[in-house]
């Protein structure tokens, strides 16, 4: 008897270093680079602007996609996420619509040489699904560059909020799409408040 349970010690061994089998489930990632619609562009540019690094607002560093469920509570997904940090592709994003838009001569990044008359500050506060819509949120700050040694002044500051209707129990592509539209969305309002709160070339304050 004691000769069969040693025998059956190697098999009992093989079975507990047997892990339950779980399914593979693949990362999927999503682009962020929402286009401005072809349309016509601005005749008087506003002159060069610098975009300075965009910032994350609380939560909007990781690249999961953030889901409000039902009952009001958040969801981060995890086999679902964007391609780089949201902030990190919406700063990309702007400085292509922007250019794009020909609202400015020259759109100017961080650690640029260039001599600009504005500054573009924005924070990325709100970028998330929720039932039955997307939502995309940011703050701009507009300043105008000082004169020799001053600061730079104040011209405009605003909080843009956006939403986008999202299909009834929408899967995570709908709702980066979604995402991806709301941002689009609040481009072009912001697109229009610049042009609003800057005077053109030839008739600036």
């Amino acid at each position: 008897m004691n000769r069969r349970f040693l025998l059956a010690l190697p098999l009992l061994a093989a079975g507990c270093s047997v892990l339950p089998s779980r399914p593979y489930l693949e990362t999927r990632r999503y682009a962020l680079e929402p286009r401005r619609p072809a349309g016509p562009r601005l005749s008087s540019p506003r002159g060069a602007i610098l975009l300075r690094t965009l910032r994350s607002g609380p939560g909007m560093e990781v690249r999961g996609l953030r889901r409000v469920r039902q009952d009001g509570t958040l969801d981060v997904a995890f086999y679902d996420e964007w391609l780089a940090p949201p902030a990190d592709l919406v700063e990309a994003a702007l400085r292509e619509w922007l250019i794009a838009s020909g609202t400015f001569t020259a759109v100017a990044a961080p650690g640029s040489r260039l001599s600009t008359p504005y500054i573009l500050e924005a924070e990325l506060i709100t970028l998330q699904a929720e039932p039955a819509q997307a939502r995309a949120g940011m703050t701009a700050l507009l300043l105008a560059e000082g004169v020799g040694l001053a600061d730079p002044r104040v011209l405009a500051q605003r909080r843009f909020e956006v939403t986008t209707p999202l299909p009834a129990e929408a899967t995570p592509a709908a709702q980066a799409a979604g995402m991806q539209d709301a941002l689009g969305r609040l481009f072009g309002e912001l697109e229009g408040w610049l042009a609003a709160s800057i005077p053109a070339e030839g008739r600036r304050r």
